[in-house]
């Protein structure tokens, strides 16, 4: 089957609307010798005259006028398809976004997120849903708006990233804890009981290379999958959690919390979507307002 040449349905309109050759030829820059060759193309392909002289002028034949206003509807649909994205009207969109991320990124920034988008944008819905793995397949196809979190090295190339803060990790244990008495030492800490946070249940972290490089080992005494649990567990016992400052900030709070005597690399934590996603309207201001919002944050 041969595929039709879409660029005649131009021609149709032009013609159907003007009703002459000459007219229709200005109307879309071209020379009346060549819309006439067009206005030939088209009645072979719709097996119709279309336009039929009568006196001086041309009329429509019957098949003409029904597709006039058909063809019109679809010039319209194909150039509001192709033309620029309009301005966004934030009070009009209707739109539900999904955010995957770690636990404590819903308890430090959830409230100023939410607020700030109710503010501008009353119609749009958030959903929070956690972050199991790293698998960037959620993004590709489409499940998931956006993700936050650390991006790995062997994250896809094809993601965009962009950095909302970076954070330390630091010492959590209860108020009443020998620890949150004075400074730390390296010893002291490690020979302390730990709780690891490993979503992939390994039996050692990072820290524990660094601890390694000054000649210790902590001793771990259980291992859960989130952040939260640890402080949970740190707030009612004697276990010492590490966990993301910045990240895990109202989870820690009424816990003593103290830098680690050991050095480790800080923590960047970005924001992270599809190419698919670059150019949505909508979707740059739910980028722009997570990042807005994450400093507003941090800096309060």
């Amino acid at each position: 089957m041969t595929t039709p040449d879409l660029n005649l349905l131009l021609t149709l309109d032009a013609l159907l609307t003007e009703g002459s050759v000459a007219r229709a030829a200005e109307r879309l820059h071209l020379s009346p010798s060549a819309m006439s060759r067009a206005l030939a193309r088209l009645r072979t392909t719709t097996g119709d005259p279309l336009l039929v002289r009568a006196g001086r002028g041309l009329v429509p034949t019957p098949r003409a006028i029904a597709l006039r206003e058909q063809v019109r509807q679809l010039v319209q649909d194909a150039q509001a398809v192709l033309r620029p994205a309009e301005h966004l009207d934030l009070r009009q969109l209707r739109r539900t976004f999904t955010l995957r991320t770690r636990d404590g990124f819903v308890e430090t920034f959830g409230p100023a997120l939410i607020q700030r988008l109710r503010r501008e944008a009353p119609g749009v819905r958030l959903y929070f849903v956690p972050k199991l793995d790293k698998s960037s397949a959620p993004l590709r196809d489409g499940s998931v708006d956006l993700d936050t979190g650390v991006v790995a090295d062997s994250a896809s190339p094809e993601l965009r990233t962009r950095q909302l803060f970076e954070d330390r990790f630091i010492g959590v244990v209860r108020s009443a804890h020998p620890l949150s008495q004075g400074p730390i030492s390296a010893p002291a800490y490690a020979a302390g009981q730990h709780i690891l946070v490993s979503r992939r249940g390994l039996a050692k972290g990072v820290l524990d290379e660094h601890l390694q490089a000054h000649g210790l080992a902590r001793d771990i005494v259980t291992l859960v999958s989130d952040f939260g649990a640890a402080l949970a567990l740190a707030r009612a016992t004697d276990l010492i959690a590490t966990v993301p400052e910045s990240h895990t900030r109202h989870l820690h709070a009424g816990l003593h919390s103290f830098a680690l005597p050991v050095p480790v690399p800080a923590l960047k934590v970005s924001m992270i979507w599809h190419p698919r996603m670059d150019a949505d309207p909508a979707h740059r201001w739910l980028r722009d307002c997570v990042r807005a919002v994450c400093a507003q944050v941090l800096e309060g």
